[in-house]
């Protein structure tokens, strides 16, 4: 639940990034809804503050329209045709300008996760929030639009094999997207699936226990493998150390915390398990280059919406 402090002046200010839950209206008798569409077309400017998704990625297509997207941070200005890929836990807020058309694609995590596992390609798409633009060609737009309602029409009709159905076009549109985006490509070809399902799980545990400061060893008992193994799947498929994946956990939250949340460099320190806040300025500037104060006042004085 989302936490807000009153201060005496009686404005409110947001000390954790809201985790927000789609709700989406089922009769009882319904399976767990796994993928949702929703069209939206709202006149006037439309805007969220920021939050995160713990539950489910989206990928939102921009049919027409502008805005900016404030993304973990940053402004992020986007112009239909494009795409919004958004995955699970990064923080993001919108500001649509009037009148833009936009479809809403929503998928559970654990249904996202199975049909990641499909293309490493797909791991790679979904590695990283994305504006991805469609105006340099002129049928992208139009087939990645076709594939979208065709997946809302196969959700809503509920026909024989309408399950399989919607796999297979969702397939399809991750595909558009990973051919059309450009991809952070390693030399990462000989990489086997073990490896990649090894780097992928070492995230989902990176994700659960950042703040607890284990060992390495721990992590590569949880997933009953070596640590040479893990070495080598996170070398073959992300180019990093184990180490140096965990350091990044744990600057993207401690950024997190230091541009949207309101509690001092010492809190977010022994929040992020820092026993030693001093320590933790240190761990910051090395892997940032600037001081965990230095950077709040930086991130807060770039503009958040579009001129």
């Amino acid at each position: 639940m989302t936490k807000y402090q009153r201060y005496s002046n009686n404005t409110v200010a947001l000390t954790t990034v809201p985790k927000v839950r789609l709700y989406v209206e089922r009769p009882e008798e319904e399976e767990k809804w796994f993928v949702n569409i929703g069209h939206v077309t709202e006149r006037g400017r439309w805007r969220t503050a920021p939050h995160a998704h713990p539950e489910y990625g989206q990928v939102i297509f921009v049919r027409s329209g502008r805005g900016v997207m404030n993304l973990e941070g940053s402004s992020v200005l986007f112009e239909g045709p494009c795409v919004l890929l958004l995955p699970t836990e990064c923080v993001h807020g919108l500001d649509y300008e009037i009148d833009v058309d936009r479809w809403v694609v929503t998928i559970e995590v654990s249904y996202l996760t199975q049909v990641n596992a499909k293309l490493h390609e797909f791991i790679q798409l979904w590695a990283l929030p994305r504006m991805i633009s469609l105006s340099t060609s002129s049928g992208a737009a139009v087939a990645l639009f076709s594939v979208i309602t065709k997946l809302a029409d196969e959700l809503e009709s509920k026909k024989v094999g309408h399950v399989v159905g919607t796999e297979a076009l969702l397939t399809s549109l991750f595909l558009m997207l990973a051919r059309g985006t450009s991809l952070d490509q390693l030399d990462n070809d000989g990489a086997t699936r073990n490896e990649v399902r090894l780097a992928d799980r070492f995230r989902e545990l990176i994700d659960q226990h950042y703040r607890q400061n284990l060992p390495l060893q721990d992590y590569a008992s949880m997933m009953a493998v070596s640590l040479v193994q893990l070495r080598a799947a996170c070398a073959a498929t992300t180019g990093q150390s184990p180490t140096k994946m965990i350091h990044a956990r744990i600057i993207t939250e401690a950024k997190r915390n230091l541009i949207f949340g309101e509690m001092s460099v010492e809190q977010i320190a022994f929040g992020l398990g820092f026993s030693d806040a001093a320590y933790f300025t240190r761990f910051f500037r090395k892997e940032v280059g600037q001081a965990p104060s230095q950077f709040r006042v930086t991130a807060r004085d770039q503009p958040q919406r579009m001129k």
